[in-house]
């Protein structure tokens, strides 16, 4: 029984692991940064020393790099090879899971990516040098798969990081000092109160960008002054000193 159950597999194609790899770092690489910016706060916009982002965001990506070596330790299938319909499996024994030590070290062969696409190319077996370390192999799933599950897998991964990269860097963006002064500074000024009859609210989403470096600062951005008559588009440019409060320097409607 267990040798027809074995007989029932086939090795994935060079395709499809390619494939599933692309998944897979485009997946890992969403949490690490999702989790890097939430570790980061979102007022990282007016941070201007490196050396503290880098003490916050270490320990994170350091968490990030080990469940991108793991991703493959539920049963040898991650995200992409879940999504692609193939698994790892034992070399000798294909209905062997191998453990999950054997699972990382063959991931950690990764790090030399270029070197695995090669020999995962040219090699006959269709083994990169982590699968030859780890004594795998990655075969199809023969089971009969249902493909809309994983096609709307693909779609909500991209789409739940793409959303949460614009979301975050706007509230960033929102919270910054910068955009504070420049919004205190448009609420003092009588022509734009004037022009749009008086304002209700600002866009969600400025546009333009902040950095600080070394205490000297830059702003260019671009708010939508939402007024009860009408609604405009005002850039504001500011700059900052070190060990000062940003200044506006130019306001334009």
């Amino acid at each position: 029984m267990t040798q027809n159950f074995e007989d029932r597999f086939s090795l994935s194609s060079r395709i499809r692991r390619i494939a599933a790899f692309l998944i897979d770092h485009f997946t890992m690489t969403f949490l690490i940064v999702a989790i890097s910016f939430l570790s980061l706060g979102t007022g990282f916009f007016d941070e201007d020393n490196v050396g503290n982002v880098m003490v916050r965001i270490l320990p994170t990506m350091l968490i990030g790099f080990i469940l991108y070596f793991a991703k493959d330790s539920i049963k040898g299938v991650g995200p992409g090879k879940w999504i692609m319909g193939i698994m790892v499996r034992d070399e000798n024994n294909h209905t062997e899971i191998p453990s999950i030590g054997r699972l990382f070290i063959r991931n950690l062969l990764i790090i030399i990516w270029p070197i695995e696409f090669i020999a995962l190319a040219v090699s006959q077996d269709k083994k990169r040098l982590g699968d030859k370390i780890a004594k795998t192999s990655v075969l199809k799933n023969p089971k009969k798969l249902n493909v809309l599950p994983r096609v709307l897998a693909l779609g909500g991964i991209g789409m739940t990081y793409f959303i949460f990269i614009f979301v975050f860097v706007f509230a960033s963006m929102k919270s910054s000092d910068a955009y504070k002064t420049a919004i205190s500074e448009i609420e003092q000024n009588q022509e734009i109160i004037t022009d749009v009859g008086g304002i209700k609210k600002y866009g969600m989403f400025p546009t333009g960008g902040v950095s600080v470096k070394s205490g000297y600062g830059e702003a260019n951005l671009e708010i939508k002054v939402i007024g009860n008559e009408k609604e405009i588009s005002v850039n504001a440019y500011l700059t900052k000193e070190p060990n000062e409060e940003w200044k506006l320097v130019e306001l334009i409607k």
